[in-house]
């Protein structure tokens, strides 16, 4: 049956009041529980309830729009998916924004919690959630149909998943794999461990402790990836010969991990005796039960084992605007095309961008309208004592450049100019301009006009005070990242933006608690 609009009283109760009075803190359950009438007005519901196809039979689903809102509320308090079936029944400020005060029995269970969140998820309709709050404010006069203001900046998240070495990761794949295999033959691990000859992988906790080997000795390192690298052998052979359990989708997963670990971490020698990879492959695999969290770095102190979160905040009316997850490992700039996508939904028109230097490569920047204006510092321009690269002078009308000795040669925007040995030889300015006995050569930056246009800004007052105000994106994602929390919820890049997404919510819920229109209502 499709699900019937949520229609809970906008005035408050006696007895709602006398709890409003109560709160001292958290005060965004009042808000919510003032205005979810105007978040979750008739026609969002109506999208929600698209989620559900109709049917004749079965029992009414709950509320849509009630089951977004406890999805809200849960990523207010981080509450878990039992915590909030608890805090339905027991806590009077979930029950005041929930509308089941004096309730004996949960209004939903965490099973159609869940399902409601995968429901979400898969239509995407996560996005609207930040949407609606930017159509509530924009009705509240928190801004206009105007060009955007915006600032975009990211902060490392820790994943989920337990990250491991390729001893152990090898060790965790496989015996994930004979795990499936004995529930479904009714064994007990050892027993099915045992019969692939390779009882190593269950003997311990964890595989290098079954190994029991000195680390810090090459040679028994050597002799311990020797006995992995076995164990994997013996199962793969072992599965030729159980046909049912090997084409069980279950098990091809965990074994193409496998392989895929393998592949990565392992390298054969001259000789032909495996040993591990010198430094990291490219898009490491690092984890067993996240397959997408990665190694990175926020900074060249800070590593990040899992993901970075991008958010974008609107300058003017401090509400963020589109958010995205990358893989730790990813450049900033890949965000680009999410973000472009969410702006293009709210028909949103960039005016300023403010960004750190790490997304000048984007597509944001690099596909610009003439009308964006980007704030950034440059890159520093660096020659040690000898003419810096801004001495040379770029027409680029006329796509040429000319050095301090007035010589000019062409260009090409993501080229490299080659001033001729010959002349740079006898140029009375060599000293102060190159060394190089084949003459002074300029790199030419794909978009070196912004560049130099960036770097005349930050020279006067008035440009440096403008490259100011990006510091508030990054008091936006202290607070997103306050509700978010350092380490991720969930496994998995999808599931992590949907809770990037409904901490945004949550930010913009505050935000729009603290307009003069909403305060005056309350």
């Amino acid at each position: 049956m499709r699900p019937v609009q949520w229609e809970p009283p906008i005035e408050l109760s006696a007895r709602e009041q006398t709890i409003v009075k109560r709160i001292r803190r958290a005060k965004l359950f009042i808000f919510l529980r003032e205005h979810r009438h105007e978040v979750f007005d008739a026609a969002f519901q109506e999208e929600l309830a698209r989620l559900y196809h109709d049917s004749p039979r079965g029992q009414p689903p709950v509320a849509p729009a009630l089951l977004a809102l406890a999805t809200i509320v849960q990523a207010y308090t981080g509450a878990s998916d039992d915590e909030v079936i608890e805090a339905s029944v027991m806590d009077r400020r979930w029950q005041l924004v929930l509308d089941c005060l004096e309730t004996d029995e949960a209004p939903f269970s965490k099973g159609t919690l869940i399902a409601f969140r995968q429901r979400l998820i898969a239509a995407n309709l996560d996005r609207r959630l930040i949407e609606r709050t930017l159509e509530v404010a924009r009705q509240a006069g928190a801004f206009g149909a105007g060009p955007l203001r915006a600032a975009l900046d990211s902060s490392p998240l820790w994943g989920a998943g337990r990250v491991e070495d390729t001893y152990n990761l090898l060790g965790h794949a496989l015996r994930k794999a004979l795990g499936v295999i004995a529930d479904q033959q009714g064994w007990g691990l050892a027993e099915v461990a045992s019969e692939a000859k390779a009882p190593v992988l269950v003997s311990a906790s964890s595989l290098k402790a079954a190994l029991d080997r000195n680390w810090d000795d090459v040679q028994q390192r050597q002799e311990a990836l020797a006995v992995v690298l076995a164990a994997l052998s013996a199962v793969e052979t072992w599965l030729e010969t159980q046909p049912e359990s090997k084409a069980d989708p279950a098990v091809q997963v965990h074994m193409q991990t496998a392989q895929q670990i393998k592949t990565q971490d392992v390298e054969l020698t001259q000789e032909g005796t495996a040993t591990l990879r010198e430094g990291v492959a490219k898009d490491r695999r690092i984890s067993i039960e996240d397959g997408q969290m990665r190694h990175g770095r926020k900074s060249r102190s800070v590593r990040v084992d899992g993901y970075k979160r991008h958010v974008v905040h609107d300058l003017d009316s401090g509400l963020v605007r589109a958010v995205g997850i990358t893989a730790a490992n990813a450049p900033e700039a890949s965000v680009s095309e999410a973000i472009r996508a969410d702006l293009l939904a709210q028909q949103a028109q960039l005016a300023e961008l403010h960004i750190d230097r790490a997304y000048l490569s984007s597509t944001l920047v690099r596909e610009r309208s003439a009308g964006l204006e980007i704030y950034c510092k440059a890159w520093p321009v660096r020659n040690g004592p000898r003419f810096l690269k801004t001495a040379f002078a770029l027409d680029w009308d006329q796509q040429r450049i000319r050095c301090p000795n007035q010589q000019e040669m062409p260009f090409e925007p993501g080229g490299t100019v080659h001033f001729p040995a010959e002349v740079c030889a006898t140029c009375p300015l060599r000293e102060r301009c190159t060394n190089s006995p084949h003459g002074r050569s300029v790199s030419i930056h794909p978009d070196e006009a912004l560049l130099g246009e960036l770097r005349q800004r930050q020279l006067t007052a008035a440009g440096r005070a403008k490259l100011r105000e990006r510091v508030a994106v990054e008091h936006t994602l202290a607070h997103v990242g306050y509700w978010q929390g350092r380490r991720a919820r969930y496994r998995g890049q999808r599931k992590n933006l949907f809770d990037l997404r409904r901490c945004a919510v949550v930010h913009n819920l505050h935000v729009l608690a603290h307009l003069e229109a909403f305060s005056q209502a309350a």
